[in-house]
């Protein structure tokens, strides 16, 4: 099992930044992919960033490139979302997931065995 506990969630103003963490216990951290998902009330869970299990690989979708990095740190087993530049459309429950699937970097929220309770990002205009 991992438990996988999110926080850094908020409210803030289009143009603003936030940091989201997550942090994980459990099993050992470096042998899982994280990624990041978000959903809105009524849609979908939509992937936002992954990372491999080394943190050499990354890969962003489209809506959070450039302005979204993912980053994690192996020896505090914790991954971090820095969210730059926030949009309205950013509003959403920002989840962590950990993945053991044999791949560097998945987009698929069924390949991910764990989850955390999600943290609220509100963006206001």
């Amino acid at each position: 099992q991992v438990q996988l506990v999110e926080s850094g969630g908020g409210l803030v103003q289009a143009g603003g930044s936030l940091r989201l963490s997550c942090a994980a216990s459990g099993r050992t951290f470096s042998n899982f992919g994280m990624g990041w998902f978000r959903q809105t009330p009524g849609k979908e869970r939509e992937f936002v960033a992954g990372i491999s299990r080394d943190g050499v690989t990354t890969y962003y979708a489209a809506s959070a490139k450039g302005r979204f990095t993912i980053s994690r740190d192996n020896a505090k087993n914790t991954v971090i979302l820095q969210m730059n530049s926030l949009k309205p459309e950013d509003t959403a429950v920002y989840s962590c997931a950990a993945t053991s699937a044999a791949v560097d970097v998945t987009t698929l929220a069924i390949w991910y065995d764990y989850w955390g309770q999600g943290t609220q990002v509100t963006v206001s205009s």
